[in-house]
């Protein structure tokens, strides 16, 4: 083997692989460069690695049999060792070895540099935007509503300009009344630039102010101040909107602004409903607890909107909530008679047709008709549109998508579609909190973790203290995750189920069991978890009878669809002691039981 070793080093086998391998090194990233800049594809990169793997063999081969003399190429075994010239030969190999060792850590440097800048400017592109609440000047008692549909109308529109990132609504408004630096608004939004202004409002006559400022040096791109009657508010706002987008470098055609055009409301008592309904709306949300009270209030609001504004298709959408959260009440065990019931679904129906027809782009429509097929138990028409819905680009609120995607191998594909939908409502905890459960189910643990902790360094919303416990447990940091239960949730309920999983991941059978007792019996339990929570504790014939129990009601399916999500445990009942549920999941086509990506000691099934 030494004589073998030395035959090889004197015949530069050694230094032909090395230059061999840098040099196909450098011709592969330029290779990927060219091939991704004139969209060619993937299987020439394929062929090209073939080829090159084929080449190395007959490199060392070459090395081997065949000698550089000075009278050309020969046969080693024709070279007479007495005036063989590897030596030298072996040298010039070095100094090539060098060179393109040298190309290729220029070649690293660049690309760290330009990874650098293709970062800064995908989290910052230079057309994007937030605008921010316009600043109500007039002290009437519904001015600042007045003033704050104004803002969302020039949002409205400007979502409309194809090319532009404009920051949704949930995370501009954020900003209301907080009288922050721009650059610093602009930063947490991932803006370039920023729009502010104001409203004057004396009788019939407006005045209105706005400006576009570039985030980077707070230098004002945009100026105008508008003196006009309140019937001619309309113009007002999609002016505004036109000079921002032609501002920020967007050619307008007749079809954006037409689109443009038609987002908008244009009667000013329909203003003040929406944004009024819109604030009960979220404080319905707002503290992880639903409350029903506040969804019935919004809708007598929404009823006054949808009467001045017919074609207004968000109004239509969270007009469904309140019958939706009604029917899960109701298949929960709630007190809600069949008439009652009966009621809220006829009307949640004809709230999702509404909304669907009045829809303004195709992904708006499509998880619209997702959410109505959802939710009624058309399960049989999921897929196709969920196949539709994952393919979109546009800024679309999440719904009810999550249940029946992310545990049935859709998790990659919805990650990035929440994380899209983060990027345009940063401050919106739904898009972080789908994009955590689905890296939990894709099994990338620190992609949760880190999608966690930037989402809460952004929205403080006990949802998101849930992920990141979830996805702690995952990566068994239980003694993290038994802390942050501790120092950020409130809720003795939620603290209690939080508790019970920690205990249960842990294989602590004792502890799990006492405290899901415990859980049980306790008035603010929260009837959704049941089933998952039995479940991880190895409680079989409790989820079970659970399970049976909620089937046994007309909507129970509701809540029967949220188990497997937030179980994260396999399945966390047998499928025949819920047989509705189970003609549902057969026409969904999707397979069960789906993927446990937590592993539960206790759970034996």
């Amino acid at each position: 083997m030494s004589q073998l070793f030395q035959e090889l080093k004197r015949r530069n086998v050694f230094r032909v692989a090395i230059a061999y391998l840098a040099v196909a090194w450098v011709v592969l990233q330029v290779a990927d460069i060219v091939f991704e800049s004139v969209a060619a594809p993937g299987w020439l990169m394929q062929v090209l690695l073939f080829f090159i793997a084929i080449g190395f063999i007959f490199a060392l081969f070459f090395a081997w049999a065949f000698e550089m003399t000075p009278d050309g190429i020969k046969k080693e075994a024709d070279v007479d060792r007495s005036i063989s010239i590897t030596n030298r030969t072996g040298k010039k190999l070095d100094r090539v070895i060098i060179g393109v060792l040298a190309i290729a850590v220029i070649f690293l440097l660049l690309d760290r540099n330009t990874s650098s800048d293709s970062a800064e400017i995908a989290e910052t592109t230079e057309r994007s935007v937030a605008v921010l609440p316009f600043v109500a000047m007039s002290g009437g008692p519904d001015d600042e509503y007045f003033t704050d549909g104004l803002t969302e109308e020039i949002l409205n529109s400007l979502t409309r300009v194809q090319g532009l990132l404009v920051t949704a609504r949930t995370s501009a408004f954020h900003f209301k009344g907080q009288d922050l630096p721009i650059p610093e608004i602009a930063k947490t939004l991932g803006v370039a630039h920023v729009v502010e202004g104001s409203v004057r409002r004396e009788g019939n006559h407006l005045r209105v102010t706005a400006q576009l400022i570039r985030a980077s040096d707070g230098f004002h791109l945009w100026s105008e101040n508008y003196d006009r009657d309140s019937g001619d508010l309309f113009n007002v706002q999609t002016d505004i909107a036109e000079k921002i987008a032609t501002a920020l470098g967007v050619v307008l055609d007749d079809e954006q602004r037409e689109k443009m055009h038609a987002a908008g409301l244009k009667d000013p008592e329909a203003f003040v409903a929406y944004q009024k309904a819109q604030e009960l709306y979220n404080l319905a949300h707002g503290a992880g607890i639903l409350s029903l009270t506040h969804l019935a209030k919004a809708n007598e609001l929404l009823d006054t909107t949808l009467a001045l504004a017919p074609n207004l298709s968000h109004a239509h959408r969270i007009y469904t909530d309140l019958y939706a959260h009604t029917l899960t009440d109701a298949a929960s065990g709630e007190d809600i008679s069949a008439e009652d019931q009966q009621r809220a679904y006829e009307s949640m129906v004809a709230s999702y047709d509404a909304a669907i027809a009045t829809a303004v782009g195709v992904g708006q429509r499509l998880t619209t008709a997702y959410d109505k097929a959802l939710l009624t138990g058309q399960w049989k028409e999921l897929a196709p549109i969920l196949d539709e819905v994952l393919l979109q680009n546009e800024c679309v609120d999440l719904g009810w998508l999550d249940p029946m995607t992310v545990p049935f191998g859709r998790a990659e594909q919805f990650r990035d579609f929440a994380l899209r939908f983060a990027e345009c409502d940063p401050l919106s905890y739904s898009g972080w909190r789908s994009a955590i459960n689905a890296s939990i189910w894709m099994g990338d643990t620190e992609g949760a973790i880190k999608i966690a902790e930037t989402g809460r360094e952004k929205v403080d919303h006990v949802s998101l203290t849930n992920t990141l416990v979830n996805a702690l447990v995952q990566a068994g940091r239980f003694d993290e995750a038994e802390s942050l239960v501790v120092r950020d949730v409130t809720n003795a309920s939620t603290r209690s189920q939080l508790r019970i999983v920690i205990a249960a991941a842990q294989g602590d059978r004792q502890s799990s069991e006492s405290r899901l007792q415990e859980y049980v019996v306790a008035d603010d339990v929260d009837v959704d978890t049941l089933i998952p929570t039995a479940a991880i504790v190895g409680d079989r014939e409790l989820a079970n009878r659970l399970a049976a129990e909620f089937d046994a009601r007309p909507y129970g399916y509701l809540l029967l669809m949220l188990t497997a999500y937030d179980c994260k445990c396999g399945a966390p009942f047998d499928l025949d002691v819920a047989p509705n549920f189970a003609l549902l999941i057969k026409d969904a086509g999707v397979e069960w039981p789906p993927a446990s990506p937590i592993k539960w000691p206790l759970k034996d099934w």
